[in-house]
This record gives structure tokens, sequence and C-alpha cells, in this order.
């Protein structure tokens, strides 16, 4: 029985001095093995700040935004004759004889800084959808890509989207001086917008901009509400405004 005793006690002497003279890496091993979290190096912490609430909003530009998720609209509303001449006569809508003035460029989710785009959503509006937009832009191609560009983002269907963009356009009355005008005309930005004003009583300073390009007037962008009810400032669309002195505002043809 003593002998038994003595061996036991040698081999527990053993593995005592085996623990203490083993190499770091059997320690470790071990450490691993029986989970002993109390001796593993703390794992660095990370230090990445969280995203603030305009980085996000500024992913929006780089599509895939959450639908829903905006401030309000711009309903922008193109001078066909000022962007036929920008685009050299290429698109539907200036084919000579048409006549056109304003038509719906789009009706646009927007950030207080920034906007959403190829939002998730259907990519192809149906046949209905495209009914109800018909007579607002100048070609189903345009109002295809309006929808998959900033309709996805609106939140709505297809349908109830051109929907809204028949209620903003039917809540903007075009002013006189830009209904069947019988020549060209020269305006600054300042005159455009004040005939705006004049023609929309509940418009006021800061909630529109006008758009150029190369000295011609090219479209407005008026900002609307969600709910397309009121109109609302945007101090960012409007810092973008033209900044020329004064614009050609060439006649429909």
């Amino acid at each position: 029985m003593t002998s038994i005793f003595l061996t036991a006690a040698r081999a527990a002497a053993f593995c005592v001095a085996f623990l203490f003279l083993a190499p770091a890496s059997a320690k470790d091993d071990d450490c691993i093995l029986d989970h002993c979290a109390d001796r593993l190096p703390p794992k660095p912490q990370d230090t990445t700040p969280a995203p603030t609430p305009e980085a996000k909003r500024d992913a929006g530009f780089r599509g895939g935004a959450p639908s829903k998720d905006f401030d309000f609209y711009v309903l922008a509303l193109s001078w066909s004759p000022g962007f036929c001449d920008s685009v050299g006569g290429s698109h539907d809508q200036c084919e000579p004889g048409k006549g056109l003035g304003f038509v719906v460029h789009g009706l646009w989710p927007q950030y207080e800084h920034g906007f959403p785009s190829d939002c998730d959503g259907p990519r192809t509006p149906s046949r209905i959808a495209l009914q109800r937009a018909d007579g607002l832009f100048p070609d189903e191609r345009l109002a295809r890509y309006e929808w998959r560009k900033h309709g996805t983002c609106s939140g709505k269907s297809p349908s109830d989207y051109f929907g809204d963009v028949a209620r903003a356009r039917e809540a903007v009355t075009i002013p006189a001086a830009f209904v069947r005008p019988k020549g060209d005309q020269t305006f600054t930005p300042i005159d455009v917008e004040r005939a705006f004003y004049d023609a929309n009583p509940r418009l006021r300073p800061g909630m529109m901009a006008v758009s150029c390009r190369r000295n011609v007037f090219e479209e407005v962008r008026i900002c609307l509400s969600k709910d397309l009810r009121e109109f609302r400032a945007c101090p960012e669309v409007v810092q973008h405004g033209c900044r020329q002195r004064e614009i050609s505002v060439p006649a429909p043809l």
C-alpha cells in the first residue's frame, strides 16, 4: 500500500514540475482545450465609430437606400426647348412640331442633404401603371427610367407613384409667360422664380430653384412635402440653382 501512495505522489510531483517547466506553447494549448479564457490575451476592441445619421443618409447616393426613408419631394419640370438645345434634339420630346413647353422630368425623393436612388423594388412598371404616367412625361422611356432611379425610393407601388407625379404636377400652375410663348425670351433666374411665385401664391423664396446650362434655361425644381400638400423650403436644392445673370428661354418648336 505504501508503494502505491509513493507512486501516486511521484506522479503528482512530476505533473507539477511539467506544468512549470513545459514550454509556453504547451500551456497555451491546454488553455485552448480547457477554454480557460481568463488566461487568454484580451481581444482587441473595435474602435470604428458607429455611422452617423448623416453618413447613413449619404449612403443613398450609392443606391439601395431603404424606401420611404426621405424627407421631401422635388418636382422637376423640364423646359423642353432648353433641354433639347442642350442635348441636340436626340430625344422624342425634341421632334419638330411637338411644341412642348414644360414637361415632368421627375418626382424625386430627397433628403435634407443628398438623395436616395435605385432603391429596392420592381424594376419595370406594369402597363397599367404606365397609363397613369401618360401625358406627364414626354415619353414612356423617361417614365420607366424615373421609376427605376427615383420612384423605387418612394415606398409606393409604380401605379401609386405615378399617381403622386400627377398630383404634384397639378399642384403647380405654369406662369403665363411660359404658356405658348410667341418667341424666344431672355430672363434672369430671379425673373423665372418671381413668375412662379406670382402664379403660385403659396410658393415662397427658398422653395424652388432654376436650372440652366450654358446660359440656357433648362428646368425648375420645386420642393414639396412628402404628402404633396404643401410647398416647403429646401436650402440645398436652392443652393445648386442657376447662377447666371441672364438666361435664354427658347420658344417651343
